[in-house]
């Protein structure tokens, strides 16, 4: 047994039982990790999009494979000390066993946590079948119990992500997965404070993650008094990083100016960051 794997895993679990709601931001990579790990947060997410775009793919298009998945992870739990949770988006495959498979592959990477999403990946037919969905997160349960530490499962109902606004079907799967045994819920894309509200009262006492990416003028505070225990960002601060490099990029190519550099972050600053251990 790794007994630093097990601190993290067990500092992970007491951010879900503590009062309030923490953020756990999304980096990309590992030098994204660091910076977050240095700025004081507690845990770190890996995100799927933020990681598909630094290798100039697309998201949510079968650009990842479960290997480039788990070499992301090991860069970022390499990066720092803290509890690392992995996006696994839909599990890298349809199958309950093999979905399972893959949250066991990323705990060997040394992650804590992970999420499995009941997206299937295909346009035609977006969300598993309810039975099917059920299934895998039951199957999930039972492969991450097996683990020597307390791997914390967040099981995602991803309707709202893919158009389909039936938040009573979302609830009513985010509640079945809480009732298979997942230790935290999520539902991207909802789109009101009352939303939310509905989702946190519908899997109580189980903590519920809200994705912040865009789209809902809510504060830590607010979401905190809604009852969030977990708040992660997606993509959203690897898009803010790559916006500025590309409206810098477009400034020499436009304008043939370089003021960007006046509001980069200072080299000495950023090379100091990545000194220390």
């Amino acid at each position: 047994m790794d007994h630093a794997q097990t601190l993290r895993a067990n500092a992970f679990r007491a951010l879900h039982e503590r009062a309030g709601a923490f953020v756990i931001p999304n980096p990309w990579d590992a030098g994204s990790a660091r910076m977050l790990a240095g700025l004081g947060f507690e845990a770190l997410a890996t995100t799927s999009a933020g990681y598909a775009f630094s290798l100039a793919r697309p998201d949510a298009e079968g650009a990842l494979s479960l290997a480039d998945t788990l070499a992301n992870v090991r860069g970022i739990v390499g990066a720092s000390e803290l509890p690392v949770a992995v996006d696994l988006e839909n599990g890298f495959a349809d199958s309950p066993g093999e979905c399972a498979q893959a949250l066991l592959q990323a705990a060997a990477c040394g992650a804590v946590g992970g999420s499995i999403e009941d997206a299937s990946g295909r346009a035609e037919d977006p969300i598993y079948d309810f039975q099917l969905a059920v299934e895998r997160i039951e199957a999930c349960v039972a492969a991450v119990r097996s683990l020597p530490f307390s791997f914390t499962l967040t099981a995602r109902a991803e309707n709202q992500l893919h158009g389909c606004n039936d938040l009573a079907d979302t609830i009513r799967r985010l509640q079945a997965y809480a009732e298979a045994g997942a230790d935290v819920l999520y539902a991207p894309a909802l789109r009101s404070a009352q939303e939310i509200s509905q989702v946190v009262r519908a899997v109580a006492p189980k903590p519920v993650n809200v994705l912040m990416s865009g789209g809902l003028d809510l504060s830590v505070a607010q979401l905190a008094e809604l009852g969030v225990k977990r708040i992660s960002v997606g993509s959203a601060l690897a898009r803010a990083a790559y916006g500025a490099f590309y409206q810098a990029a477009q400034e020499i190519r436009d304008q043939g100016r370089f003021d960007f550099a006046e509001r980069a972050i200072p080299f000495g600053q950023i090379n100091q960051l990545f000194k220390q251990s």
